[in-house]
C-alpha cells in the first residue's frame, strides 16, 4: 500500500485544527483517520487531536489479519463512539473546552475492499477507472438542503451555512456513526479529506488530479488547488492506494 498525506492551514485561518494519522499493517492493509476540529483555538485542536490519537490507537491495537467485515465495522464504529465519550467528558470538565467537537472519517483499505466510518462533513472518496465515488454523506445543513432540492451542487459549495454540521464528536454524549464498505481494484485510490478541500475543489477536479498524478504527490496538488480557489479553511488530504 502507498500512503500520501498533506495538511495545510489554508489562506485565512490562523491555526490548523485538522488532525490526521495513517499507517499500514504487515499484511498489506492500510488505515487512516482524518478529523476537523471546532470550538475555538484550543478546543478545536484538542478535539481533533484527541479523536485521531484515540481512534488510531484502537485500530492498531485491535485489528487482526483476516477480520470479517462485521468485525471491522464494529472496530471502527466503536473506536469513534468511544472517542466521542472522551471528548464529551473533557468538554464537561473544562469551561474553556465547552463547545468543542470534531468531525471524523476513519477507514481501512485491503486489496479488494474499503471500509469507512464517519460523522460530520469530512469525506471519503473512491477514485477508480470508472470515475469518482463519494463514500460518505455530509452530516450538514447544506447537505439536507441539497437533498431536498433547495439548492444545487454549485450553490452548496458557496453557501454561507456550508460549515454548519449536524453531527460531530464531543457535542452530545451519544453519537450516530455511519458505515459503508465498497469493493476496489488495484487501480483504486481511497481519498480522505476535510471540508477545506471539498468546499473549494469540485469532485471532477479531484478526479482529474488523482488520475493524472497517480504515481506522484496528488495530495499536495489538491491542497495547492484548494488554496488557489480561496483556501478559506484548513485543508487535509490522505490518499491510500496499492
Amino acid at each position: 500500500m502507498r500512503i500520501i498525506a498533506k495538511t495545510d492551514v489554508g489562506r485565512v485561518r490562523s491555526s490548523n485544527q485538522d488532525s490526521y494519522a495513517a499507517g499500514e499493517f504487515r499484511n498489506g492493509v492500510a488505515w487512516a483517520v482524518v478529523c476537523d476540529g471546532m470550538g475555538g483555538y484550543a478546543g478545536g485542536n484538542i478535539a481533533s487531536s484527541t479523536a485521531v490519537k484515540y481512534i488510531s490507537e484502537r485500530i492498531t491495537a485491535a485489528y487482526r489479519e483476516n477480520m470479517e467485515s462485521s468485525s471491522i465495522k464494529n472496530l471502527l464504529v466503536t473506536a469513534i463512539k468511544n472517542a466521542n465519550y472522551e471528548i464529551f467528558d473533557a468538554a464537561k470538565e473544562s469551561e474553556e473546552l465547552q463547545g468543542m467537537g470534531t468531525t471524523v472519517v476513519a477507514a481501512l483499505m485491503t486489496d479488494n475492499t474499503v471500509y469507512v466510518a464517519h460523522a460530520g462533513d469530512s469525506r471519503a472518496y473512491l477514485v477508480t477507472q470508472d470515475g469518482i465515488q463519494r463514500l460518505t454523506r455530509d452530516h450538514s445543513i447544506v447537505q439536507t438542503m441539497l437533498e431536498n432540492g433547495e439548492i444545487t451542487e454549485e450553490e452548496a459549495m458557496k453557501h454561507p451555512k456550508r460549515n454548519l454540521i449536524t453531527r460531530a464528536l464531543g457535542v452530545e454524549e451519544e453519537l450516530k456513526v455511519d458505515f459503508t464498505e465498497e469493493n476496489t481494484d488495484s487501480q483504486s485510490v481511497l481519498l480522505l479529506a476535510t471540508d477545506g478541500l471539498s468546499n473549494y475543489v469540485e469532485d471532477a477536479s479531484i478526479l482529474q488530479i488523482v488520475r493524472d498524478n497517480f504515481g506522484a504527490d496528488y495530495a499536495s496538488l489538491l491542497v495547492d488547488l484548494a488554496n488557489e480557489n480561496g483556501g478559506g479553511d484548513n485543508i487535509t488530504v490522505v490518499g491510500i492506494s496499492e
